[in-house]
């Protein structure tokens, strides 16, 4: 999957990579600074080598990878997951937020929205009203 001369565009690399669905996508995150290479803002041209660091943001997603492979061509995800290995600070982040997210999904506010229904039972208990 290496390409021969060894340089990949960065909006390509990101597009066959899988991070973005189309390349305008992948060229308006570089230009948004929601990607950078080793810790600099780049452009959508940047070439991409081996062993670079790219931190990718996408809404509550946020990625750090290293590149292990350079390709043009966007092929299958078990092909694409090639090009790239994750490191570990950057999957422990993500299971954290995921963790995160579902105990907050969990959680509502006392007082809002409607009563659940043993709030309701208990309203009923204390009204003495049978509605």
């Amino acid at each position: 999957m290496t390409e021969q001369d060894g340089k990949c565009r960065l909006d390509k690399w990101l597009w066959a990579a899988r991070f973005f669905k189309t390349r305008s996508l992948a060229i308006d995150a570089v230009d948004g600074g929601k990607v950078h290479v080793d810790g600099e803002r780049v452009k959508p041209a940047k070439e991409v080598r081996l062993g670079q660091r790219i931190h990718i943001r996408r809404k509550e997603l946020e990625m750090e990878v290293i590149v292990r492979g350079l390709s043009t061509q966007r092929r299958g995800a078990p092909e694409a997951a090639l090009l790239y290995e994750e490191t570990p600070e950057s999957l422990a982040k993500r299971e954290n937020l995921a963790v995160t997210k579902e105990n907050e999904h969990a959680q509502r506010d006392r007082g809002l929205g409607r009563p659940t229904k043993r709030q309701r039972r208990d309203i009923k208990k204390f009204t003495g009203m049978d509605w």
